[in-house]
């Protein structure tokens, strides 16, 4: 018995509320919610609130890799809007899907490589360099599009790209599925990979690691290449569900990824933090969009209530440091 009470005591001590608070928040606000509005914890709204997240959330993964290195990427938003401005113009060619979807991820991939090297080989300061990268890719997009949305079209190829958008497996949306195949390749790549120790040895302390024979410029590149593959990926999702690619599409996606690593315990200086984190931080986000339309709060407060958990969230994390 006193086994099973001293067990119940490391379970609820003060150590444990503090590293599960992100998920105690998540339950909290779900509670909180479906008192407020019946309609909310229902298995259509839950299926619609997941759907909405998956494309914060793949990003954040990205957002993750690199914020765990002490870097940050802003220009995630950028790099899906050209890259499905790509996947829009593919579509609308008939290319086959098999080539569509590869080059899309590879085209992110190397866009953010590109923040990688100038991070990286020009030692320029994360936020300034994809501060720079965000600007010119978004130029990059307008020029592109010339301004203008690029419809994949009306073909059979179109309608087989759509599916990832809106498509269902199991009666599981397509994008929920892909959001849940990236967080568990990117647990397995942090967990049970030598690059994932790379990541979280650079972050801790960048110089003892290239001290200890890692090869640091590599493992940076490698997260922001990472990143914007899923960056990627997250334009698939978007484009396919819209069916046309918008020039302004990701605009802000990079604050809303930052603010589920933030949300999900990964400290923003790096070498300390969880992917599975980020997913609660995610969950919250998106709950909380929903339960705020749900309730009918306007848009204008919903920006006010969402910038407060998340200085809320900031706040507790340096408190317990």
């Amino acid at each position: 018995m006193n086994t099973a009470l001293n067990s119940g005591r490391r379970w609820f001590s003060k150590e444990w509320l503090i590293a599960q608070k992100s998920l105690i928040a998540l339950f909290l606000l779900i509670a909180v919610v479906s008192v407020l509005n019946p309609n909310f914890f229902t298995v259509d709204n839950l299926l619609n609130i997941l759907r909405q997240t998956s494309v914060n959330a793949i990003i954040a993964v990205g957002m993750t890799l690199v914020i765990l290195t002490a870097g940050i990427d802003l220009s995630v938003g950028s790099v899906l809007a050209l890259c499905g401005a790509f996947a829009a113009s593919m579509v609308s060619m008939e290319l086959s899907i098999f080539i569509t979807l590869p080059a899309v991820l590879l085209a992110g991939f190397a866009l953010g490589g590109v923040s990688g090297v100038i991070v990286a080989k020009g030692r320029v300061q994360a936020f300034i360099a994809t501060l720079v990268t965000m600007t010119l890719l978004r130029g990059v997009t307008m020029v592109y599009t010339d301004g203008r949305p690029i419809s994949t079209g009306f073909t059979d190829t179109a309608d087989l790209f759509a599916w990832f958008g809106t498509g269902y497996v199991f009666g599981i949306p397509v994008p929920v599925w892909l959001m849940g195949l990236t967080f568990l390749g990117a647990w397995y790549l942090l967990n049970h990979t030598r690059f994932g120790r790379y990541i979280y040895a650079v972050g801790g302390n960048e110089a003892a690691a290239r001290l200890s024979g890692i090869n640091v410029a590599r493992v940076k590149m490698g997260v922001y290449a990472i990143c914007g593959m899923l960056s990627a990926l997250a334009a698939i999702i978007v484009t396919s569900r819209l069916s046309s690619a918008q020039p302004t599409a990701g605009t802000s996606y990079e604050l809303d990824a930052i603010a589920a690593v933030v949300l999900g315990g990964t400290s923003l200086a790096g070498g300390r933090g969880a992917i599975m984190g980020t997913l609660i931080g995610a969950l919250i986000i998106g709950f909380l969009n929903n339960a705020l339309n749900l309730l009918d709060v306007s848009s204008y407060y919903q920006m006010i209530a969402k910038a407060s958990v998340i200085l809320l969230a900031v706040l507790v994390d340096n408190k317990n440091k």
